[in-house]
């Protein structure tokens, strides 16, 4: 279990977000959460509304954030539930501005966050850094190389940040899903849509998709004490597809 410990999720109402606050804050950790959308007052006091478990952040920029949390005390474990829709674009048509702006959101924001409270961890000699990824570059994706492309930075970096922050007794480690049942991903038409969906579970050796729950089940054995001796690990969630 999580008891005691403090948890910051990235981007709280994409991808598995919300699903994985959730799930954490059960499991008895205090969440903080971010998300761009929180810098409207009304959008931060109506989520919490719905979601009293979870503290909304106004902050938005990564370095702020981590200062606004860390201000209030250590960040046990960071969550790095990064987002950017995928682009499908083949390489003769695709925009290097759209490239620059999927590496801004899934790599160079992840980076920003982990700066500042890697710092604070080292300091305390522990703590968990974890990078919501994909396991598309793993094998990679036709037409998707930006998002692909984005993705799998993110796994090198939680790869090399994992040999980096070692010593300190930091853990960094990827969770890489593919096919997860996320309206980020796959909106509720496109669920609906059962030509669609046989095409999607076709390509998955368990024929179904993920579901959020499990995913944010993943994400919170990564935070917790059962995974002080894991770290520099890519761990696909994708119902054996990679």
């Amino acid at each position: 279990m999580l008891s005691g410990l403090r948890i910051l999720v990235t981007n709280v109402t994409h991808f598995v977000g919300l699903p994985s606050a959730l799930e954490l804050a059960r499991q008895g950790a205090k969440v903080v959460v971010h998300d761009r959308a929180f810098a409207d007052a009304e959008a931060r006091i109506s989520f919490h509304k719905d979601h009293p478990t979870l503290d909304p952040l106004a902050e938005v920029e990564p370095e702020a954030t981590a200062a606004r949390v860390l201000a209030d005390g250590p960040i046990d474990v960071l969550v790095n539930n990064d987002f950017f829709p995928a682009l499908r674009a083949p390489i003769d048509t695709a925009s290097a501005d759209d490239l620059r702006r999927t590496l801004e959101d899934l790599v160079v924001a992840p980076f920003r966050f982990a700066g500042p409270v890697a710092k604070a961890m080292k300091e305390r000699r522990q703590g968990k850094i974890l990078f919501v990824t994909s396991a598309a570059p793993l094998r990679g994706l036709p037409n998707y190389a930006m998002y692909v492309t984005g993705r799998g930075a993110a796994n090198a970096l939680a790869g090399s940040l994992a040999q980096e922050l070692a010593a300190f007794n930091i853990q960094v480690n990827a969770i890489a899903p593919n096919y997860v049942e996320s309206p980020s991903y796959f909106p509720p038409d496109l669920i609906k849509n059962p030509d669609a969906m046989k095409r999607f579970t076709d390509k998955v050796p368990l024929k179904r998709l993920g579901k959020p729950d499990e995913v944010a089940a993943t994400i919170a054995f990564f935070a917790s004490p059962g995974s002080n001796f894991i770290t520099g690990h890519v761990l696909p969630v994708a119902g054996g597809w990679a």
